[in-house]
């Protein structure tokens, strides 16, 4: 099956709210064998929605769209199409009559006026249930079998509604046994795309008819293998083989799969292992903590950091000798090491993470240019150091410095060291 997804808000177009439904659509239609021929985004305006919709009809026959259901004078999605299908707007009686139950009991207050749009629907349609918000969906078919499934603009709303009403419609519309179109992603750190290429050789273009895209990105770079024209057992099958043949090439720089989150795999390593973690920052200014401390249960883990962004903060928090970081600079090996053992001795941890850096725009030299970090992985008095030039801006220079650390924790958890691995050791 092919179709196209048509997405509608003035705030996507001007750059406000990023587009994360056609994304997330995509995903999930893909995995049925459903291939999205193209993906466009409109403004709300009833004309520009109805010719998006028409020309996505007249190619394909199958659309859906996401956003323009509220209640507000901007919301144009349904009487567009609507006209698009000859069919006149109606009152639904009983999306009405939820409409005002649902302000009743979770506001305390009737209905606005405004909410009565949301009741209005094409005639002839099918209400497809929003458990997750007031705005209804509403699917719409000819008798020529081309349809459109209009879906709140909400992300969590779109979500649930594309779960629970519209992947059982399309389901039932796909041959059984046909072909699906699936992904696996393995995620890396600490290596280049054009790096990943040269380890890959042969497989940097595609494994056994799968292919491969490289994903760069703050955390590093995804490697995903999709494969387009095989039936649900052998996609499995396939990108099992594929996967491991890529793994084995870069096994030294993957740290997970899928949607893995380097934070959260390394807090679970450590509560294998019984260990603690305290964190000393200057650079990142608590990103890292906040990283952690962002994952359910770290409270088990995480006892705490050090915001260190001034050198005499480092010294006085730390432990960190002033005549060290007056020789060497706050931005050198010795200070992401002392940082690292200070916050450990501090908090009393099993394990303390340490980072110094340059994040810009200002403050580099041609020594230490912007984007210059230091961190270090103490770990029971066995101290690692490493430093690292990161690409972007401020705000990715720290993301970027955190994700180092955090992989070097867990390169110091495998003891799995190459030409890249620590600059020294004590």
């Amino acid at each position: 099956m092919n179709l196209e997804i048509v997405t509608i808000g003035d705030e996507l177009l001007l750059g406000f709210t990023i587009d994360t439904n056609a994304a997330h659509l995509a995903r999930e239609l893909a995995a049925l064998g459903v291939r999205i021929v193209r993906r466009t985004t409109c403004g709300d305006d009833a004309t520009n929605i109805q010719s998006a919709v028409r020309d996505a009809l007249d190619r394909t026959g199958a659309v859906i769209t996401t956003g323009g259901l509220g209640p507000t004078a901007d919301d144009m999605t349904k009487p567009a199409i609507a006209e698009l299908f000859g069919q006149p707007m109606v009152l639904d009686p009983q999306i009405l009559t939820n409409l005002q139950e649902r302000w009743r009991t979770r506001f305390n207050h009737e209905l606005p006026v405004s909410n009565h749009q949301q009741a209005m629907v094409p005639q002839g349609a099918t209400i497809l249930t929003n458990n997750f918000g007031s705005a209804p969906g509403i699917w719409l078919e000819n008798d020529r079998g081309r349809w459109v499934a209009m879906l709140p603009g909400v992300p969590r709303e779109m979500r649930g509604m594309l779960a629970d009403t519209i992947m059982p419609r399309i389901r039932d519309r796909v041959p059984a046994g046909g072909v699906v179109i699936r992904s696996r992603t393995l995620r890396t750190a600490n290596i280049a795309e054009s790096a990943l290429a040269d380890r890959l050789g042969e497989l940097a273009r595609g494994v056994d008819g799968l292919s491969l895209a490289y994903l760069p990105g703050s955390d590093g770079v995804d490697l995903r293998l999709t494969s387009w024209d095989r039936d649900a057992r052998a996609t499995s099958a396939a990108l099992d083989s594929a996967a491991a043949l890529v793994r084995e090439k870069v096994a030294p720089f993957v740290y997970g799969e899928g949607d893995d989150d380097l934070a959260a795999l390394m807090l679970a390593e450590c509560a294998a292992r019984n260990a603690t973690l305290a964190v000393a920052e200057s650079c990142t200014g608590g990103m890292l903590g906040m990283r952690l401390t962002a994952v359910p249960g770290s409270s088990r883990t995480v006892l705490g950091g050090t915001i260190a962004y001034a050198n005499e903060v480092k010294t006085r928090e730390l432990g960190v000798p002033a005549a060290v970081i007056a020789e060497h600079g706050a931005v050198s090996e010795p200070v992401a090491r002392a940082m690292a053992t200070g916050v450990r001795l501090r908090f009393g941890s099993t394990i303390g993470l340490g980072i110094t850096g340059i994040a810009g725009p200002d403050g580099g030299t041609p020594d230490k240019p912007v984007g210059t970090v230091w961190v270090a992985v103490d770990i029971d008095g066995d101290v690692q150091a490493v430093r690292a030039t990161l690409p972007g801006d401020r705000h990715e220079i720290r993301w970027r410095a955190a994700q180092l650390v955090l992989d070097r924790l867990r390169k110091a958890f495998s003891r799995d060291m190459d030409a890249t691995g620590w600059t020294s050791r004590s």
